[in-house]
């Protein structure tokens, strides 16, 4: 009886140890996420809240929502019956100040006392300047909207997407080879010469205006460069990249990079690199 009891503990201990790690993964942590209220916290700027309100109704689809207030955010963050769409602000550790705002998703909890920093995040993207946002945020801000759509529901599906963060996109270069990508020329490093600029007969190098006049076109086949750095960034800054599909607002490429005097901000040579790589016709 003692060994069988013995043998029973071997075989349900590691059963029951593994549905905890189950009960402790993000996939299970926001299975609910669909059947509860995202509030959409709005920054009490009239005009930028009215274009968030008016994306959110026309783009939001996964789940009930709400437009809150930050002071009713305050309220109702430690609340885990609720998620919150809201834009934070990001401070690297040689920064002095916030540089990037983020738009992230959250789960309200108890971490929630602390900070926005402790609670659940589902998903943060690199949004504009904290300082002097350039306006292309409100150009990009429905593809980043369709963007956490997207993310979310993936890492509904498999703890290898929640996990894994947004570096696991710059993949789809890869089925990019007949696509033209855009860069709005301001958003290139100086380091990008003229000969790697036109290396590559995808690439159109345009000025801000006709650059987001493509993704404004949802234009067939194209991606658009997107970029997010502090308008000071100091050493230990980052700067983050990105290259959305215009047509369908998949994203296509996510990276960042520690800003230093070897490398300010901007796509740089090694991205370039990467890019044309990736569209080689023989791979």
């Amino acid at each position: 009886m003692r060994r069988l009891l013995i043998i029973l503990t071997g075989i349900l201990v590691p059963m029951l140890a593994a549905a905890q790690a189950q009960i402790d993964t993000k996939k299970v942590k926001i299975s609910d996420f669909t059947q509860k209220i995202t509030k959409v916290v709005l920054h009490g700027n009239d005009f930028y809240d009215a274009i968030l309100k008016e994306e959110i109704a026309l783009r939001w689809r996964i789940s009930p929502y709400e437009f809150c207030t930050l002071e009713e955010f305050e309220t109702l963050k430690t609340d885990n019956q609720y998620y919150f769409l809201i834009t934070t602000l990001g401070q690297f550790k040689k920064e002095t100040a916030p540089g990037i705002q983020f738009l992230s998703l959250v789960k309200g909890g108890k971490g929630a006392k602390k900070s926005v920093g402790n609670m659940m995040e589902v998903i943060s993207l690199p949004y504009a300047s904290v300082e002097y946002p350039s306006g292309r945020e409100l150009v990009f801000l429905p593809a980043l909207l369709d963007i956490i759509q997207e993310h979310t529901l993936k890492s509904m599906e498999s703890d290898f997407d929640g996990y894994l963060g947004m570096s696991k996109y710059t993949r789809n270069m890869q089925n990019a080879q007949d696509m033209k990508i855009v860069f709005f020329e301001d958003e290139i490093n100086k380091s990008v010469d003229r000969v790697m600029r036109a290396s590559d007969e995808r690439f159109v190098m345009a000025d801000e205006d006709e650059a987001d006049q493509y993704l404004i076109d949802n234009t067939p086949g194209t991606l658009v460069s997107y970029m997010v750095a502090p308008a000071e960034p100091v050493n230990g800054s980052y700067c983050y990249k990105l290259l959305i599909n215009a047509e369908t607002h998949e994203l296509y490429f996510f990276r960042r990079h520690r800003i230093s005097e070897k490398y300010g901000v901007g796509f740089l040579p090694e991205d370039f690199d990467y890019i044309i790589k990736n569209g080689e016709k023989d791979k």
